[in-house]
């Protein structure tokens, strides 16, 4: 399959996307009102607001770097939890388990309702029955950072896609743990 444009022309994007949605991420939040719950305002202290800002803009400056299984740096390529181990260690200096299976067993806070997630949360998918699979980073707006498939690239996906919301399974908040 060609590509209508070149990958080295869009490398300029990059940064640009990055850039563009840290301060969508980084906007004033709206404030409580009468009717609102303190569940319905998820306010990260500033350690982790900043350590999850180094998560996205790490992972956000990834998108692009082919898929392969076994990967875990940018010139070797990625799997799905090699990307999630890279970026946490490199941006927040946290060390997480090699496997997606064992990084949904981390002793950190897990959050069930996708209304609920904050960015840098790890999410966990269910995509070979019922064993975790696959591992991705929440950005904002339902939107994730992840290493797919063989053949794919690093990329940013939406947890309303059906194939995604289907094997959605839980999140972990690793910064919280």
């Amino acid at each position: 399959m060609s590509r209508p444009y070149p990958v080295h022309a869009c490398r300029w994007l990059v940064p640009i996307a990055a850039a563009l949605l840290l301060a969508a991420c980084a906007g004033n939040r709206p404030r409580p009102t009468a009717n609102t719950t303190i569940h319905d305002t998820v306010r990260l202290p500033t350690k982790v607001t900043t350590e999850a800002n180094n998560i996205l803009f790490h992972a956000i400056n990834l998108i692009g770097t082919p898929y392969r299984w076994g990967g875990n740096t940018p010139k070797s390529g990625f799997d799905c939890s090699g990307l999630v181990d890279y970026v946490y260690r490199v941006a927040a200096h946290v060390d997480l388990p090699r496997t997606s299976h064992a990084m949904s067993e981390l002793d950190a806070p897990k959050i069930k309702n996708v209304d609920k997630l904050a960015s840098g949360d790890l999410l966990f998918f269910r995509t070979e029955g019922h064993r975790i699979s696959h591992v991705g980073i929440y950005v904002s707006n339902g939107r994730f950072v992840h290493a797919p498939n063989s053949g794919g690239t690093v990329m940013l996906s939406s947890l309303t896609n059906p194939y995604w919301s289907k094997h959605f399974a839980f999140a972990r908040r690793a910064l919280e743990k």
